[in-house]
């Protein structure tokens, strides 16, 4: 049968009404077009779906039968069509995100989870990524955007900073090192260091700042999270870098703390990064606006 959702409400309208004058008023067309329309539907059925008398219409047993399957099939394609318009409006589907290893330890959760927490039908699916990875993937159009340091060349990106990400040196609290005075990272290149797991973006930028200097980065143990490696810091196995915003939350434990590094690789910014705002899907403009971006205004 070739009949469309604009037949199956013209049907049910008609069976609700009792006739097909009343059917037609309801669905806004005129008594000859609902009329024919009728017939092509009976006609293509093959069976009379109407029974015509006095006082109007009825559906015959075959009609009572079309008219359950037209709500069903209604029903079905409103349901449908919510869904679809959850997924255009961006607040149904799986949203993919990367970022860097300080993004996802401190600047990301708090404000992620209030996103999130107002799109219940949508999911994300967050993926760490060093920043030049992720920029990488971002202008080869394989991810719509990621959250990087603004440090790393980004030619033909946008790159706009939301929160400042300055890498310091953690250290015991009985430490030679200076409190205050920042020191470089070369100079420290021959103390014993305390590393992240081997995938983590933020260990991969160390090691590759250290291979800048012309040294390897051998780390004595590698922990999953900053609170395993803060633990091994306060008991003296070796100092660490990490965000400055996420060493501030050891600090105050008493048997660490913090010294600034003098390299410019370490007084980075955590940008969004994305090619083109009109590209983006819904539900990733949805995002980067609320973490801070400013479509329109030119950046790297």
């Amino acid at each position: 049968m070739r009949i469309d959702f604009a037949d199956l409400r013209l049907f049910l309208a008609i069976v609700e009404a009792g006739s097909i004058t009343g059917g037609a008023a309801q669905s806004h067309l005129a008594l000859a077009s609902a009329s024919e329309r009728l017939r092509r539907i009976e006609t293509d059925a093959g069976v009379a779906l109407l029974e015509r008398h006095a006082r109007g219409v009825a559906p015959t047993e075959a009609g009572a039968a079309f008219a359950h399957h037209a709500r069903l099939l209604l029903q079905q394609h409103g349901v449908l069509d919510d869904e679809l318009r959850g997924f255009a409006e961006g607040v149904r589907g799986t949203l993919h995100l990367y970022a860097n290893t300080a993004a996802l330890a401190g600047y990301l959760p708090r404000r992620l989870a209030r996103w999130l927490a107002d799109r219940p039908r949508l999911d994300v699916g967050l993926k760490e990524r060093t920043s030049t990875e992720i920029v990488a993937l971002v202008s080869a159009g394989l991810a719509e955007a990621g959250i990087v340091s603004d440090a790393v060349p980004a030619p033909g990106m946008q790159l706009q900073p939301v929160a400042q990400d300055h890498l310091v040196l953690l250290v015991a609290s009985g430490h030679w090192l200076p409190a205050s005075a920042p020191v470089r990272f070369g100079d420290v290149l021959d103390e014993s260091f305390v590393g992240l797991e081997s995938g983590s973006a933020l260990q991969a930028h160390v090691h590759e700042q250290a291979r800048t200097l012309g040294r390897a980065l051998s780390p004595r143990i590698r922990m999953k999270s900053f609170d395993g490696l803060c633990e091994m810091v306060a008991h003296g196995i070796g100092i660490a870098v990490l965000p400055r915003q996420a060493a501030r939350r050891y600090r105050r434990r008493g048997d660490v703390r913090t010294v600034p590094l003098a390299d410019a690789w370490a007084r980075r910014r955590l940008a969004l990064c994305y090619r083109e705002w009109h590209r983006l899907s819904p539900a990733m403009r949805s995002l980067l606006l609320h973490l801070g971006a400013m479509p329109g205004v030119e950046s790297q």
